[in-house]
């Protein structure tokens, strides 16, 4: 099959959709609403989605929050994952009009980490409690080879006695399937790329030069990672560069052309980056679409509902209030005390304007964000169990669709956030830690199985998972 040059984001059908829902009335976005909870789990159908965030019924939409809220405590239960960013390269290609990673920028410090310094970086990272990293690079097209080896330094770092990244996840430019294969090799989890735009003429607008300005090549990636034998695969929108409506219906057709091609393997995680100020980028001063957090919102409860199994992403791109709020509408997975630039973490400096890509909103500490979800009732996860055991691609999307996954996600979370409580918290976040983790025992039909691992994490004997 072709996985270079297809365009299978129908704009028309998309375009019709958002017109159809712009028609529904309150009762039919209710009714619509119904259907959705009894889809067993299936992508929505667009009509349904238009509708969804046309809706303008405040009352209606505290029911669409209520329902996304639902259905991932329903499938991945009370559970947040955490992961840090690790940026290995600021060096691109591309001329992206809204990037400040971008070719032509010339007042950008460049930076491409040696593994010297990757391992540098690895270590604070640990040290902070992380188990998974998403490795980061500029769209530089990188030999695969060469990143292989700078995967296995980063996997090399054992930090303290009991530092460890258990999985590493990356954010790299497309490649051909032949070189997928080669970075298959490096034992990865998930193969992350966002399509930015999913209307055509807008991508063409903002993409001016460099590989990534091939519209086709860069939606079909996820399909050749995934013929590569990568099966975990991630996609999203950079939201601001065009009708919000549209990006997330693009995001629907590319999830279901996923399912069509490679039997019912959908997008293991989305996420939802705004367009945030960058260096001498002025279009992301001055965004050409805009929208109200409100709105903002409701693009994640509706995406949550639209496609349920799928892990949801939030970075620090948005403030600590507003991660607060959509933690209630669907977000499963949230990156915690990052940098986005290369040294970042050995620089201990947020916001370096003249060498990162964004700017950090929510610039807390991993003990301060974990104390605030335990105090809220959300148990903070380090897992990567479903990686190590094989529970990826059909099987881990087997798992998620019939909302089994939730047998696992709950008793891997409070295992691993036991270590974390063990070697990492604060006195604070380990009172609040354990009095959540008693009460997460008592209504958990595993509690002896648990409570016997939790016995030797407490005896130095760390990684326990179902």
């Amino acid at each position: 099959m072709d996985f270079l040059s297809r365009n299978f984001i129908d704009d028309d059908k998309i375009w019709a959709d958002i017109e159809a829902g712009e028609k529904a009335s309150p009762a039919d976005v209710r009714v619509m609403l119904n259907e959705a909870k009894d889809a067993q789990h299936k992508i929505l159908d667009g009509k349904i989605v238009a509708a969804l965030l046309h809706n303008k019924d405040k009352e209606l939409d505290e029911e669409i929050f209520a329902v996304a809220k639902s259905i991932k405590e329903q499938i991945y239960g009370n559970r947040i994952v955490l992961f840090a960013p690790l940026y290995v390269s600021n060096v691109c290609q591309n001329v992206c009009a809204y990037c400040g990673f971008k070719a032509t920028n010339k007042d950008l410090k460049r930076k491409v980490l040696t593994h010297d310094e990757i391992k540098e970086e690895v270590s604070i990272i640990e040290d902070m409690g992380h188990k998974r990293i998403l490795m980061v690079y500029g769209e530089h097209g990188y030999d695969p080879h060469y990143l292989v080896d700078d995967i296995q330094a980063a996997y090399s770092v054992k930090s303290g006695p009991n530092g460890e990244i258990r999985r590493i996840n990356v954010n790299i430019a497309p490649m051909d399937t032949e070189d997928f294969k080669v970075l298959k090799t490096a034992n990865i989890g998930t193969f992350q790329c966002f399509q930015e735009t999913y209307n055509r003429e807008a991508y063409k607008k903002y993409h001016l030069l460099g590989k990534k300005a091939n519209f086709e090549y860069r939606l079909n990636s996820q399909h050749r990672a995934v013929e590569a034998g990568i099966d975990d695969v991630a996609i999203g929108a950079l939201f601001g560069l065009f009708d919000h409506r549209f990006e997330v219906l693009g995001m629907m057709q590319h999830a279901r052309q996923l399912e069509k091609d490679f039997n019912g393997i959908g997008p293991h995680t989305i996420s939802f980056p705004r367009l945030e100020p960058a260096q001498n980028a002025p279009i992301s001063e001055n965004p050409p679409y805009t929208f109200s957090d409100y709105v903002f919102k409701k693009i994640v409860a509706v995406t949550r509902i639209a496609v349920p199994y799928t892990g949801l992403i939030l970075s620090t791109r948005e403030t600590p209030q507003m991660r607060r709020e959509l933690l209630e509408l669907g977000i499963s997975q949230i990156s915690g005390a990052s940098t986005v630039y290369p040294g970042g973490y050995k620089a201990q400096k947020t916001n370096q304007v003249d060498e990162q890509q964004f700017f950090v909103q929510d610039a807390r500490s991993v003990d301060d964000i974990i104390c605030e979800l335990a105090a809220n009732g959300y148990i903070p996860s380090f897992c990567t169990a479903c990686y190590r055991k094989g529970r990826t691609g059909d099987h881990f999307m087997g798992l998620a669709k019939t909302a089994f996954i939730k047998n696992h996600c709950t008793p891997n979370a409070i295992l691993t956030f036991a270590e974390y409580l063990k070697y990492y918290a604060s006195p604070k976040t380990k009172e609040v830690g354990m009095n959540l983790i008693a009460d997460e025992l008592a209504k958990n039909t595993k509690k002896d199985e648990i409570t016997s691992r939790l016995d030797l994490i407490e005896q130095g004997e760390g990684d326990q998972y179902f």
